[in-house]
């Protein structure tokens, strides 16, 4: 339930639900009311109508006593001067706000109220007029208002005494004290448990789930993004907290891209570092050499500067590698496509790698099988790259004494394939998956012979990737390693061809 519908409920529940409670309560204690009425006064519910008159309802308060004291008179009037018996009875009538005097002509013989009774006095009748019926009693008005049942009796203390049962009519009778303080609390404790229903379930459905990204906050605050934020809910706030989640998850993938990007920026500065130290210090040597004399002939001092000239490539090679690396982790490397012709391109490729590996005993074969008219899109200059640091990369892990580099064109289909095939000392299975990699390198001491920055092949993939190509490897160890890697071929289309695209 959303939260708009939420507070419309609760307005509505805040509203409905005490007239409904305190309906029903009233109700209940009004019928708790009448039944009590019914067993204390014998008031029939044919009698009901009663209730409503000020002066039938006391009438019946005092009739069952009155009942009581016709009986004792007739069986034993003594005890209607018996003040022990008087206080009985009179403690049964104050509950009802009713109480006994008792006179004796104009003597009071027993004053049941706890109040001066003179004014009332002067308003008793005499004895005698009032007979001893129990339907029957006086209301005596004049500020009094009060109903009297008078009882006459005569016994050896008194000759003509007489008992009157009085009960004000402007008091209200126990029963409706209580049943009015009975809805009072009712009403009361309706309203309490409204508002505790009511906050409760406003505090579960908003101030639960608000605490709850209240502690997520302080633990993203506090660098703690190893958590899950769940909040199965529909409305608003679980809204929120599904944003929230995915701001967290992304923020921790951030982190991690971030931490990771650090420790290869350092992998990098540390592999570029050791790799330009060595032919620094070479080229250092070199140079002392020179400047001590000890190239003091012509063939020693072209030696030294051939020297000098070869590692001076090397640094310029890793600094552009570098370089570009930087471009491929900014999405920058510059493209310049064009379409070019297959045969020639990979040809002329393979004739000048060839006189380079001549000179370092490595054998090149070059076999081109695709037809002489196929053409790709392609950046001349970054597809070279990809050639030159895979023929790199396998010329660094011949370990034979003769070495050999196959490079093979195929067609395959919709695309061209190309093979380069060497017989290094190739790559274990487990690291195959990984080569690709930044910063991989299957021999992970920096005191491997070979060097590199280990971006190498990174590189290579990113090139051919960008090319809309894929490249993959194969190897078995102490045998070789073959790179293949596949780029699309270009394909005019017709005139007709395209409008025919273009309708559908």
């Amino acid at each position: 339930m959303n939260l708009q519908k939420r507070l419309i409920v609760s307005f509505l529940v805040m509203i409905l639900m005490p007239i409904f409670l305190a309906t029903a309560s009233i109700f209940g204690l009004m019928r708790f009311y009448t039944s009590n009425l019914e067993q204390k006064y014998r008031i029939e519910p044919s009698e009901y109508v009663f209730l409503g008159n000020s002066i039938q309802l006391p009438d019946q308060y005092s009739k069952s006593v009155y009942e009581e004291m016709v009986r004792v008179m007739k069986e034993d009037p003594e005890r209607l001067t018996d003040r022990q018996y008087l206080q009985e009875t009179n403690e049964k009538l104050v509950y009802k706000n009713a109480f006994i005097l008792v006179r004796d002509g104009n003597r009071v013989l027993y004053n049941g109220a706890e109040h001066d009774v003179d004014l009332l006095l002067s308003h008793l009748p005499k004895y005698g007029p009032l007979q001893a019926d129990a339907n029957l009693g006086l209301y005596i008005s004049g500020g009094l208002d009060v109903l009297v049942r008078q009882l006459d009796f005569s016994n050896s203390r008194v000759e003509k005494g007489s008992i009157f049962l009085v009960t004000p009519t402007q008091t209200p009778s126990p029963e409706v004290k209580n049943l009015g303080f009975q809805i009072v609390m009712s009403i009361i404790l309706v309203l309490i448990f409204t508002s505790l229903f009511l906050t409760w379930w406003i505090y579960k459905g908003i101030v639960t789930p608000l605490q709850k990204l209240k502690e997520a906050t302080q633990r993203i605050k506090e660098g703690d993004l190893d958590f899950t934020l769940d909040y199965d809910s529909g409305d608003e706030i679980g809204e929120l907290f599904s944003n929230f989640e995915d701001m967290r998850a992304r923020l921790k993938a951030s982190t991690a891209e971030k931490l990771e990007s650090d420790k290869e920026n350092k992998e990098l500065i540390s592999n570029i570092s050791h790799d330009l130290k060595t032919p620094i210090t070479a080229v250092k040597g070199y140079v002392e050499g020179i400047m001590d004399g000890v190239a003091d002939t012509p063939e020693k001092m072209d030696k030294y500067i051939r020297t000098i000239y070869n590692k001076a490539n090397e640094m310029d090679a890793l600094i552009n590698e570098l370089t570009l690396y930087c471009k491929i982790d900014t999405n920058r490397i510059p493209y310049t496509f064009n379409k070019i012709n297959v045969s020639e391109y990979f040809g002329d490729c393979a004739e000048e790698l060839s006189l380079d590996l001549e000179s370092r005993n490595i054998d090149l074969t070059y076999a081109n099988h695709v037809a002489a008219d196929v053409r790709i899109i392609a950046d001349s200059e970054q597809l070279s790259r990809v050639i030159h640091n895979i023929i790199g990369n396998s010329v660094k892990y011949i370990d034979k004494a003769k070495g050999h580099i196959d490079i093979r064109i195929k067609d395959v289909g919709d695309f061209v394939q190309v093979e380069i095939e060497d017989n290094g000392k190739g790559i274990a299975k487990k690291d195959i998956p990984y080569i690709f990699d930044r910063f991989y390198r299957t021999d992970a001491s920096r005191n491997s012979s070979q060097g590199g920055s280990g971006i190498g092949l990174s590189i290579v993939k990113k090139i051919v990737e960008d090319h809309g190509g894929k490249i993959w490897a194969s190897s078995e160890e102490e045998k070789g390693t073959t790179m293949f890697f596949v780029l699309r071929k270009y394909q005019e289309v017709s005139i007709d061809e395209q409008d025919i695209d273009s309708r559908r």
